[in-house]
């Protein structure tokens, strides 16, 4: 089972990957658009290694800007796929 603490790791590991430096002072309340800069085509490669990381199956049919907002409000999101059993 994918603990809450998994999920944030999993973002955090991602959000490194993607803005290819190190992301320091991440907290829940990081704004990933205003405060990490990231555009529509990081969010996408974010997406995927979140996926990846936890098997949670994101449908970007039913992703909504607002679940994209922080790290928590991603986070929720994420928790929510997995507590519904979306995975691939």
């Amino acid at each position: 089972m994918t603990t809450r603490q998994d999920i944030v790791s999993a973002i955090a590991g991602g959000l490194t990957e993607v803005l290819e430096r190190d992301v320091t002072g991440l907290s829940e309340d990081t704004a990933l658009f205003d405060d990490l800069r990231l555009d529509s085509s990081s969010v996408l490669e974010l997406l995927l290694l979140v996926e990846d990381s936890t098997g949670a199956a994101v449908d970007p049919e039913d992703l909504d800007i607002d679940h994209l907002r922080t790290v928590r409000s991603f986070a929720d999101y994420v928790e929510r796929l997995l507590a519904k059993g979306e995975t691939p």
